[in-house]
């Protein structure tokens, strides 16, 4: 009975620090993200090759055939047989919307991670792609894509792997009796390069056009042509990484302080460390496996949360969670919309902005001291 009485306690006293964290500037950067993410959606829906007005396409978006369907969320989540829809309703949810959803859930995955590699490694310019998690996954996903396609389900599981891979080689490159955030960066500069020049030599391999062309958008990070498919394939990693990290941001903060400090209250820092970093890659693996390589997105997101809601990471996750969404969601609308008819790789445009972003960052890199 004492013990039941006190789990309830400790349950509703991680509630309670839970809202405590829900002031008004993460409230208000939860509802803008949304919003824009939903305007960015919307405005996505209404362009293609089947030209439609804005309030067709939100029509389109809110048809009730769709809604209070069981067969087409049957077609959407377990791949069934779609119903019988209206022309602009099948276009809207078969083509286009997938790639809106797929969006938001690339870029909470990577938003997740950029922040959870920052606080593991102690170290602002941390994120899956200055890391080499990003190259590690993107050279298994592409072997698997050019020589064995057929196992194309699992690619979040190979995805995983291959990241995982290279997280280890930066890390035992970077220490010497401990890490430093700048080796940690050189080491992860260093396995990028490599993991790089692996992935191109790979197109030697392929003997089909299609597969090299899929391949090389691939690698520069694209939305382009995802489907329903892509949304089973990232869901439930998806959810599993963000929830494990929600769980995790009492830990996060306790690595902030540094590993002294950690280990005197109690903090198994090695294992708590390399937990969150196997969740960090499950989260950057899965968006990977589905959009590509996205560089420099897991880098911004995190600064641009801090330094709306401070430094807390049972507040920054949340913001991250929201903002991850609606950036993605905005970058890929810019991506297609930029040099219409031509769709450029959503990877572009967050690599011309991230680059620069990621140079200043270097710039301060002095001022941050161990951060």
């Amino acid at each position: 009975m004492v013990s039941e009485t006190r789990g309830a306690t400790d349950v509703l006293s991680r509630a309670r620090s839970w809202l405590d964290t829900l002031d008004g500037s993460l409230f208000g950067l939860c509802v803008a993200s949304v919003a824009v993410a939903f305007g960015a959606g919307l405005l996505q829906v209404s362009f293609g090759a089947y030209s439609m007005t804005i309030l067709e396409a939100w029509q389109a978006v809110f048809d009730p055939k769709v809604w209070f369907s069981v067969q087409a969320w049957q077609s959407f989540f377990f791949g069934a047989e779609l119903p019988e829809l209206p022309k602009r309703t099948l276009i809207v949810w078969n083509i286009r919307m997938p790639r809106v959803i797929v969006a938001v859930l690339a870029g909470m995955c990577l938003a997740v991670s950029g922040a959870i590699f920052q606080a593991v490694t102690r170290n602002e310019l941390a994120s899956p792609f200055v890391l080499g998690v990003s190259s590690g996954a993107g050279l298994t996903v592409l072997l698997t894509l050019v020589l064995f396609s057929s196992l194309a389900p699992f690619l979040p599981l190979f995805a995983a792997v291959g990241g995982s891979i290279a997280f280890l080689l930066v890390y035992m490159i970077a220490w010497q009796g401990g890490t430093s955030p700048v080796r940690l960066v050189l080491a992860g500069v260093i396995v990028n390069m490599v993991f790089t020049s692996l992935q191109r030599g790979l197109f030697f391999f392929a003997d089909d056009l299609g597969v090299v062309q899929s391949a090389l958008a691939w690698i520069t990070g694209s939305l382009t042509g995802v489907g329903w498919e892509e949304f089973r394939i990232a869901v439930i990693p998806t959810l599993a990484a963000t929830l494990l990290a929600l769980a995790g941001a009492r830990q996060l903060n306790l690595l902030l302080l540094g590993e002294e400090t950690a280990s005197s209250l109690g903090m198994s820092v090695e294992r708590v460390r390399f937990m969150l970093s196997a969740v960090a890659i499950l989260a950057a693996s899965t968006a990977i496996s589905v959009a590509g390589i996205i560089g420099f997105f897991g880098l911004v997101v995190p600064h641009i949360v801090r330094l709306i809601v401070g430094s807390d990471y049972r507040r920054l996750l949340i913001g991250c969670v929201f903002v991850g969404p609606a950036l993605m969601v905005v970058a890929d609308v810019g991506a297609r919309l930029a040099l219409s008819p031509a769709q450029v790789p959503v990877g572009v445009v967050t690599g011309v902005v991230g680059g620069p972003y990621f140079l200043y960052l270097m710039r301060r890199q002095e001022q941050m001291g161990e951060i």
